[in-house]
């Protein structure tokens, strides 16, 4: 397949990054050494709620303090931007403490979950003086919402597809049917979401006009990251074909199988409320035991479509290369040398 050679876009200038690939900040799952191995591969890490941790932290001091550490952590092991969300919890009240500690610590982006009638206003004023970019993920996107978030000066927004991991959409839009639908609404750059995993992933995002792609599945089974090795085998052993889909809060989620996933989609099927579907999952306690620890059967392994184009465990180096193959950079001196050359 022929391809258009890409040097670099609105999204890499904006972010300060060399391709334009934001890892998504998977719960329990990141931790300073993967988001660095991100960012010094050229892409965006972020620190997810709980990195770097195998429990919860017990106070909202303990809360604000890990993430401190991890991210003093992660400028040890990089140079390069990296970011975190300001939504880490269920507890909406310490969305002003992350706020601060993003201005503290002078990261340079700052990562926001959309949620619709939540206002975004005052801290998006906070990050604009502190000069802080942001970057915005509406949890399920609209043509209003994205507008929305546009006037409220987002730098970079990521429209979201149901073939994501994790918490998907509320509306079942799949990634190729959403993402044209935002770029046509906005001015500002947007970036794909949900079940993007090999290059084929990343070319029909460029074709459909988003200008970098936001994944998280793909850098599970990364030899980086802190997901159990038996997951992360599980992960290459098997493709979308193998999910299953069950209600929950607010919408779906998804889980290869496992003793509780088959549980939850049996309760499903004889018609459990959403609420009670959420209590038995356990909720992010279910995705810890499985993915970090390795229990598989005591919890969901929550993964998105885009397994089906992950077939061995590799670096996350490798894993940036390979989606970016079509974005070449230009160093500027050897640029300039070249041109002097010319001449």
């Amino acid at each position: 397949m022929k391809t258009n050679r890409i040097t670099e876009n609105r999204i890499t200038k904006i972010l300060g990054i060399r391709y334009p690939i934001v890892q998504g900040p998977m719960s329990w799952l990141t931790d300073a050494r993967f988001v660095a191995a991100v960012s010094n591969a050229g892409g965006l890490g972020i620190l997810g709620p709980h990195a770097g941790l195998m429990k919860s932290a017990k106070t909202r001091h303990d809360i604000i303090e890990a993430m401190r550490n991890e991210i003093r952590k992660t400028k040890a092991l990089t140079d390069k931007p990296f970011s975190m969300p300001v939504i880490v919890s269920h507890d909406f009240s310490l969305i002003g403490d992350m706020v601060d500690l993003i201005i503290e610590e002078a990261l340079p982006i700052a990562f926001i979950n959309g949620i619709d009638g939540f206002d975004y206003a005052p801290m998006m004023a906070k990050f604009k003086a502190a000069g802080v970019k942001i970057l915005f993920r509406s949890a399920t996107p609209t043509v209003g919402n994205a507008r929305h978030a546009e006037q409220l000066g987002v730098d970079v927004l990521v429209a979201t597809g149901f073939d994501e991991g994790g918490t998907v959409p509320e509306r079942v839009i799949g990634t190729f049917s959403i993402v044209p639908q935002i770029v046509d609404a906005v001015d500002i750059p947007v970036m794909a979401a949900g079940g993007i995993a090999d290059v084929r992933g990343v070319r029909a995002s460029f074709a459909l006009g988003a200008e970098g792609v936001f994944a998280g599945s793909v850098f599970l089974p990364t030899i980086e990251n802190r997901t159990a090795e038996n997951v992360k085998q599980m992960i290459v052993n098997s493709s979308a074909q193998d999910l299953l889909l069950y209600r929950t809060q607010p919408a779906y989620y998804r889980s290869l199988p496992t003793a509780l996933a088959h549980k939850l989609v049996e309760m499903d099927a004889q018609g459990a409320s959403r609420d009670e579907l959420l209590a038995a999952s356990k909720g992010g306690y279910g995705m810890r035991v499985a993915m970090l620890e390795g229990r598989v059967d005591e919890g969901y392994i929550s993964v998105g479509n885009g397994i089906s184009y992950i077939h061995e465990i590799r670096s996350v180096k490798d894993v940036v290369e390979d989606l970016m193959q079509d974005f070449v950079v230009i160093e500027k001196n050897a640029y300039h040398d070249a041109a002097a050359n010319a001449a």
